[in-house]
């Protein structure tokens, strides 16, 4: 649910910086979940009758192509004072109060705006959202800690920070040089700010570290994959069979190019599935001589590096044998073992059991054996 603004009240967001010490592009243009940092921040926004957007003049071309559709867009200047100042500018005459804000806050919460917007219903000339300082504060120089400073009073300030637009018009025009926002200028011309409720959400994006902190907040970080397997074998000449890294003694064994190891294949191609990554054939095709009588534990150890290379982890892996016999119950938990062992993993995140096919179909007849596994995978 987006703040619906009284009438009269604007916004400003800035987004006129370069960002360089968040790495790589401007921070404001950068991508967070999907979507651009700024247009997280103008989302908050959604609700006022007038949004007034702010960009470096090489970024106008960028923000007419993402962001015309409702916001009025200005160029900003050489400090962020005169990108403000532009800003209110645009909106001379238009509204009564404006909530300015840092484009580069794309958590902002409704909480944190109606805030603001409630302090001044209520009569403040200026309000503005802040933290508490909780922390020890100190002072250093080369690495040291040279003194402490006492705490007591400080707050985190934080953005938006709202106005009569014509007190706020009047603070920039009195006191033009740069500051550290537009709470300053207006102590310097006399208004009083009222502190309003901040939040921990409400980040300020400043260096590489803050997109994982934002996504985390966002919740969109966690990438979680979910891969299906199914394979087949046929029963052929022999005395045992391999079954999920086991040798399992049987009256026939199993036919296949590799060691036909029907419940560690379906695992494998679950986790390749999961990763989009084909099945085993596209890795060890079966018209390479080298994988012939292979050990299948050679594809899932593949199969568990891949994801682990892709900075994954795994939730869980679950594989269910289908068939009459061999009896798989008596070693289930040796196979469960061997499975984890290969993969990586401690062996309460896989699962091996078995069912039958009531005596119908391939596996009923006992021509075979068939698997199914599932693998989930997350990247946090």
């Amino acid at each position: 649910m987006t703040v619906r603004a009284p009438a009269g009240y604007a916004a400003i967001v800035t987004a006129a910086g370069r960002g360089t010490r968040a790495g790589g592009a401007p921070k404001q243009w950068r991508d967070l979940g999907g979507r651009s940092v700024l247009a997280r921040a103008l989302d908050a926004f959604a609700g006022f009758d007038r949004v007034v957007l702010v960009v470096h003049p090489d970024d106008m071309g960028l923000a007419l192509r993402d962001h015309a559709g409702g916001v009025t867009i200005v160029s900003g200047g050489d400090t962020r004072a005169a990108s403000v100042m532009a800003g209110l500018e645009a909106l001379e005459g238009q509204a009564t109060h404006v909530l300015i804000h840092d484009g580069a806050r794309p958590l902002v919460g409704e909480a944190v705006i109606q805030g603001v917007i409630d302090a001044l219903q209520a009569g403040a000339p200026a309000a503005a959202p802040a933290l508490p300082v909780t922390d020890a504060l100190w002072r250093g120089a080369d690495n040291a800690v040279t003194a402490t400073a006492p705490r007591d009073g400080l707050f985190r300030a934080q953005t938006p920070q709202g106005f009569a637009l014509d007190q706020i018009s009047k603070a920039h025009r009195l006191h033009p040089d740069d500051a550290a926002d537009d709470v300053e200028l207006a102590l310097k011309a006399g208004v009083p700010v009222a502190i309003t409720p901040g939040s921990e959400d409400n980040l300020k994006i400043t260096f590489p570290a803050d997109f994982a902190r934002a996504e985390r907040i966002l919740g969109t970080a966690m990438d979680i994959r979910l891969g299906n397997g199914y394979d087949v074998h046929a029963f052929g000449p022999g005395d045992y069979v391999w079954l999920c890294g086991v040798q399992v003694a049987h009256d026939a064994g199993l036919v296949g190019h590799s060691d036909a190891d029907v419940g560690m294949h379906a695992l494998t191609d679950a986790i390749y599935g999961a990763l989009a990554e084909g099945d085993i054939g596209r890795h060890f095709p079966p018209s390479d001589p080298q994988w012939k009588g292979a050990d299948s534990a050679i594809f899932l150890r593949h199969a568990a590096d891949l994801a682990r290379q892709r900075g994954f982890i795994f939730g869980n892996a679950d594989v269910t044998l289908i068939c009459e016999a061999p009896k798989i119950g008596p070693h289930a938990a040796a196979m469960q073992a061997r499975l984890a062992a290969i993969m990586g993993v401690d062996a309460s995140r896989v699962s091996v059991k078995a069912t039958t096919s009531e005596r119908l179909g391939f596996t009923g007849r006992r021509e075979g054996i068939a698997a199914i596994a599932t693998a989930a995978l997350m990247k946090a």
